[in-house]
């Protein structure tokens, strides 16, 4: 499971060094696509398999699913984390996510979410009273 937020820097070939903690979930390869609400997913390759297994099962008479489908896989890419623990996030989904430097990693359970350090600030900042309201709605008798 993926924890945590971290706060590495892009370098200026669009490489991302991964936090330390998540780079052996992610040595065997990684799936970067575009996330909700401007950032980006990143799934180890296996765990992208299964969700696409899963995705697949949604009915091509679904417009609505052959939407998502088309804008989830368009825009993914594989890659391998090199040595170092850098993967390349390419230019069209840099631009997507609106990332420059300061970066926010975040661990969302079965897949790491990339965001620019200040989006990640403001969705944090609007999101936490909705979070301390919701709890009992979202996740009933966690509480």
């Amino acid at each position: 499971m993926f924890l945590g937020t971290f706060e590495p820097r892009l370098d200026d070939k669009g490489r991302l060094i991964l936090p330390a903690k998540f780079r052996e979930k992610l040595a065997a390869g990684v799936v970067l696509t575009r996330g909700q609400e401007r950032c980006l997913y990143a799934f180890p390759t296996r765990e992208f398999e299964e969700m696409h297994d899963r995705l697949r099962q949604a009915p091509v008479t679904s417009k609505q699913a052959r939407d998502y489908l088309r804008v989830f896989l368009s825009g993914a890419m594989d890659d391998q984390p090199d040595k170092q623990g850098r993967i390349t996030i390419p230019a069209n989904l840099r631009q997507y996510a609106g990332l420059d430097r300061e970066l926010a990693v975040i661990g969302a359970g079965t897949r790491i979410e990339i965001w620019d350090s200040s989006a990640w600030d403001t969705y944090l900042s609007a999101q936490e009273e909705a979070f301390a309201e919701t709890a009992e709605e979202v996740v009933p008798g966690l509480f």
